[in-house]
């Protein structure tokens, strides 16, 4: 069985999103579709003293263009605000320092794009989590549809046997086009592990970072032992 999973890379993405790239054969990086101002994909939280912060990376214009089109808001100082932000919040974590050169040097560099800035980091937590799945980019495939049948298209070019959707494509995907085609579906579920957590009474479903600075090498089990169905 060839399992495919599809999403959009999102920026410093949470634990759940390292899970779908742990339990299929092929990864795709959705972007060649339409950017969706409601997404979140040009956003992520963090843990603070007082509860949660979001950490937004400012886009330009990003109506009626394709994700690997959309460009980053560069005149304003956002970079300084996360990592100090990170840094102020996370620096007495365990593990911090193990991290935070590597996530700094990312953050410090003046992407252009916001594709490249996320794939970059999802690049860097998938090597620490030792994460070997094969990934590609949606445009690399050249599909010409939308929708579901895109979704159908990207897998018949990657030879899936198995598409595992998100909780929310019950709402969307149109299952008896890929069960026409010989592809089974499944609907993914991701029960969101407790670990150790500084600030207080646990909050879950926040950047991978939070994990990787309170867990450190722990994090690779708390991955491995976590459900997605």
């Amino acid at each position: 069985m060839t399992k495919v999973i599809i999403r959009q890379p999102g920026y410093l993405p949470y634990l759940g999103y390292f899970k779908k790239i742990q339990t299929c054969d092929v990864f795709v990086h959705l972007d060649d579709v339409l950017y969706s101002t409601g997404g979140g994909d040009n956003k992520n939280k963090i843990r603070t003293f007082q509860g949660t912060k979001i950490l937004p990376v400012p886009i330009s214009k990003p109506h009626d263009i394709k994700f690997n089109e959309i460009k980053i808001a560069n005149d304003m100082d956002w970079r300084e605000k996360h990592r100090n932000s990170i840094k102020e919040n996370y620096k007495v974590a365990p593990f911090f320092d193990r991290y935070w050169n590597s996530i700094e040097n990312i953050l410090s560099k003046e992407w252009k794009k916001l594709i490249d800035l996320n794939l970059e980091f999802i690049k860097y937590f998938c090597s620490v989590l030792n994460l070997t799945t094969k990934t590609v980019r949606s445009s690399e495939l050249d599909t010409k549809s939308t929708k579901s049948t895109k979704l159908l298209e990207i897998c018949q070019k990657l030879g899936a046997t198995c598409y595992i959707s998100g909780e929310i494509g019950k709402n969307y995907l149109d299952v008896k086009l890929f069960e026409n085609a010989g592809i089974e579906v499944i609907f993914e579920k991701f029960e969101h592990p407790i670990y150790r957590q500084i600030h207080g009474e646990f909050i879950p479903y926040l950047s991978i970072i939070d994990v990787l600075f309170n867990e450190g090498d722990n994090t690779k089990t708390i991955l491995a032992n976590s459900k997605n169905w």
